[in-house]
């Protein structure tokens, strides 16, 4: 997962200058056709609310994110987006993740290029990222 320069910046103004930083109550995972730039443009998302398209939500705690005693962190949870009610956009390759602090508009966190895009191309269908199948890596 690449970071967004809006993390970037809050972690080392957190790190070096105390500037104080709240990390998001919720974490919120959306989905991209196209892939974002760190300054979080590029993203080309389902309209929230239309065919049952949401931001999949998880709370930010250590069940959901477990602590790590490496610079490798995986979701601790099935990350579950809405069952579709029709096609989200238009059927178009949905290839990347983007994870968010807010359930529409916000700051986008990270983003990251799915191994296998998914195609939303009608009603039932449920996107879901199993427990540990979402790895976030500090180098």
């Amino acid at each position: 997962m690449a970071f967004s320069t809006y993390l970037a910046n809050a972690l080392v103004n957190e790190v070096f200058g105390g500037v104080n930083w709240a990390p998001p109550a919720t974490i919120y995972t959306g989905l991209s056709s196209t892939a974002p730039t760190a300054t979080g443009g590029n993203i080309t998302e389902p309209t929230i609310g239309t065919n049952g398209y949401a931001r999949a939500a998880a709370t930010n705690n250590t069940t959901n994110f477990p602590t790590t005693a490496t610079n490798n962190k995986s979701n601790g949870a099935a990350i579950t987006f809405p069952t579709s009610t029709g096609a989200w956009l238009a059927s178009a390759s949905l290839g990347y993740l983007v994870f968010y602090d807010a359930a529409t508009g916000g700051n986008v966190l990270g983003y990251a290029a799915l191994n296998n895009p998914q195609v939303v191309a009608s009603s039932g269908a449920t996107l879901s990222f199993a427990i540990g199948s979402l790895t976030i890596t500090i180098n």
